[in-house]
């Protein structure tokens, strides 16, 4: 099994930033891909972003593109979003995800989720 843990959510005044991080252990991720999602009150959880554990590839949802930014450290087995020019209506749960496919990810089946991180956008 693999156990994902979130960390680096908090409050921010609207505009401002905040990395989020995603630690993975309990297996190699030589095969995996890696994303976020987010689930604002009251509404469906969303996928965010993707990144391939082999080459890299990322995919972000259309309303990130140009300041949310998926990246990885493979020695330590992290991935990390940044999120700039947050937006009151991004204030959610944060949830990282990983998956043996791509795809998996995408459309919101991966095999693992961690237990999420609470983000918080100031007006």
């Amino acid at each position: 099994q693999v156990q994902l843990v979130e960390s680096g959510g908090g409050l921010v005044q609207a505009g401002g930033s905040l990395r989020l991080s995603c630690a993975a252990s309990g297996r190699t991720f030589s095969s995996y891909a890696m994303g976020w999602f987010r689930q604002a009150p009251g509404k469906e959880r969303e996928f965010v972003a993707v990144i391939s554990w082999s080459d890299g590839s990322t995919y972000y949802t259309d309303s990130v593109k140009g300041r949310f930014t998926i990246s990885r450290d493979n020695a330590k087995n992290t991935v990390y979003l940044q999120m700039n020019s947050l937006k009151p209506e991004e204030t959610a749960v944060y949830y990282c995800a990983a998956a043996q496919k791509f795809y998996a990810v995408v459309r919101g089946t991966p095999d693992y989720w961690g237990q999420g991180t609470q983000v918080t956008v100031s007006s």
